[in-house]
């Protein structure tokens, strides 16, 4: 029998069968714990609430409702940084930085709480988006966490599509599905361009931690080999 060549399609069918099940239910729980967490301290601040103001760039992004379908996906897109775990100490430094990550925006959120400024926006023709800034009120804004796990997502998947050697295109999808995200923040008014700066900043450093731990990981094997 002649082996199956080795192709991306091949290693990303192998990363997404080591420990589905398991993956998935790791990453549902915890979105729910971070959202448990989220809300307990939008609720509970150590302080005065101050409002992160305007600027220039937001006076660029126009309100387009439509793209809350986009803001909602972020939740479909982290999840696939997880899934795609070739081994248990990427799937490790995913969690770590991860819990890391929130941790700290969390903590910013209760000692310094902060909120989007009233754009004046009648939301009754948009009932979604009504609903989400009934459960949100437009808290724990600066930085945005939202942004943040989604720059994260991106330079996650960016690692495991190249170690796949994953055709340019995909690679392309990532970085739009990541600028998309961003762009639907703000888009739907849920954040303001400082939250989206300070999001990406917190991204940053994790994503600094998290490729150079995979980074040993690949240098250890390497050595091995």
């Amino acid at each position: 029998m002649v082996p199956e060549p080795e192709t991306w399609t091949r290693e990303l069918k192998d990363r997404a069968a080591y420990l589905w099940l398991g993956k998935m239910l790791a990453t549902t729980g915890g979105i729910a714990s971070f959202f448990f967490a989220y809300f307990w301290v939008m609720r509970h601040p150590l302080s005065a609430v101050t409002v992160v103001p305007a600027t220039w760039i937001d006076d660029l992004v126009f309100f387009y409702p439509p793209s809350f379908i986009v803001y909602v996906s972020l939740w479909v897109y982290v999840g696939l940084g997880p899934q795609l775990a070739r081994d248990a100490r990427e799937l490790a430094a995913w969690g770590a930085v991860s819990l890391a990550m929130a941790v700290i925006g969390l903590g910013i959120f209760l000692a310094l709480p902060t909120k989007i400024p009233d754009f004046g926006v009648d939301w009754s023709p948009y009932p979604m988006l009504a609903f989400l800034k009934r459960v949100d009120v437009s808290g724990n804004a600066c930085p945005s966490l939202h942004v943040a796990f989604a720059v994260f997502t991106a330079v996650v998947l960016h690692t495991q599509l190249t170690a796949m050697r994953a055709p340019r295109i995909f690679l392309l999808g990532n970085a739009l599905w990541c600028l998309g995200i961003l762009y639907s923040t703000m888009a739907t008014r849920q954040h303001v361009a400082l939250d989206v700066i300070a999001g990406s900043v917190l991204a940053g450093a994790a994503s600094i931690v998290y490729v150079g731990v995979c980074a040993g990981r690949m240098d250890t094997a390497s050595r091995r080999g």
